[in-house]
This record gives structure tokens, sequence and C-alpha cells, in this order.
């Protein structure tokens, strides 16, 4: 049976990558360095996969964007200094190996720096198996659509044939906004509830059942 997708589109952080808790604390910290005030980690939770301006907006609403660079110079020491205890969730590896081999093309769309991605695609050993990538600071942000149409045209997929997969319901917007269909990782940042309220075709609980559902119905 063909395939109903050409193109897999991946979030990194919270959805290939277990760095959610790294970056809710490393943003807490961030704010107390400066003496803001420090997000819980709820709110802190939310803004993982935005771009810098929408986080900080979001975290610290009334501080003078000015000071956004300083409070992420401040994120990027503490994140750092988790950077090699950071890892992929167990099985994202030979999943993304798997559905390369399967004849998918694959693209990365996330609310990371260009640094910070290539950073971690070569120290993950992923960086052959994806055919693009977009990052935040490359254009506009998610929730905007254009980190997909950008991918889509680069690679010359329609929006029919795309499918976004991500664990924020900023991911879910961005697909919908994109025209494209979208697959729930429900074992990151936001809440099961939450990307469901997106219609999302699936919404998985693990790696594990994320592979299965992508060689089964994408």
């Amino acid at each position: 049976m063909p395939n109903r997708f050409d193109l897999l589109v991946f979030d990194w952080d919270g959805t290939l990558m277990d760095s959610a808790g790294a970056i809710t604390a490393s943003l807490q910290a961030a704010c107390g360095d400066l003496d803001l005030p420090v997000p819980d980690a709820a709110k802190a939770r939310y803004v993982i996969g935005l771009g810098l301006n929408d986080a900080m907006a979001h975290i610290l609403p009334g501080l003078d964007p000015a000071r956004f660079q300083d409070v992420a110079a401040r994120y990027r020491v503490h994140f750092l200094a988790q950077d090699s205890g950071t890892t992929l969730f167990h099985g994202a590896a030979a999943a993304i190996a798997e559905l390369h081999a399967a004849g998918f093309l694959l693209a990365v769309a996330t609310g990371k720096s260009r640094r910070g991605l290539d950073r971690s695609l070569a120290a993950t050993g992923l960086k052959p198996y994806f055919h693009a990538t977009r990052c935040a600071d490359e254009g506009h942000s998610k929730p905007h659509p254009g980190m997909l149409r950008g991918l889509m045209e680069d690679l010359e997929v329609e929006s029919g044939r795309t499918l976004m997969i991500g664990d924020t319901t900023h991911d879910m917007e961005m697909a919908r906004a994109a025209g494209v269909a979208r697959l729930g990782a429900a074992y990151g940042a936001h809440a099961k509830s939450a990307l469901l309220d997106y219609e999302p075709l699936a919404c998985v609980d693990d790696i594990g059942s994320l592979r299965l559902w992508l060689m089964q119905h994408a």
C-alpha cells in the first residue's frame, strides 16, 4: 500500500530529545540570576518550542524587550551546562533510521536556534537522516506556519502529503495553519488533553507507539 505521506516533519525538544525538563529548569534559573520573576514549571514548559521573543513575552510580561537577550544569554549558560546529560528519548534514533530507510523525507521544525539544532544533530548522529531543517531564528517562529511552508517548498511536497509530529500546541497550531495533518506526542511538554484540542490524527504516549503508528499509518 502506498504511503499516505511523503514528508514527516518532527519537532525536536520534547518530541525526539528528552529536554523539556532541562529547558524548564534553565529558564527558571536564568530569571533568578537576573532577579526577575521566576515562572512556575507549567508556565515555563508552555513556551517550549516558541521563538525567543514570544517565549520571553509570555513568561515575563512587561519586561523591556531590550532585556530579552540578557535572559537568553543566562538561559544558554544553564542549558549548556546540562546539555551533555540531555539525550534522545529511548528508541528515537532507531525510529528515525527506520523511517529514513522506509523512504520518507524527514525534516525538523524547531524553536531552537540554528546553532543549537546543529549542535544537537551532530551530537546525536541524526544529521544524515534529515533532508531539511528549519529553526526559529531563521524566520517566523511557531505557531506561524512559515517553517512548515519553507520545508514543503524546499522539498517540493504538497501540504496534503506532509505530516507534522510534535509535543506542543504550538506544533499543532502551526500545522493547522499550514493545512498540514498532525500527530501529537503526548510524552513531551504539553498535556495530551491540550494536544487533542487540535484534532491530530492520533496522540501517542511514547516513542515506541510513535514509531509503530508512523510505520503502519503514515
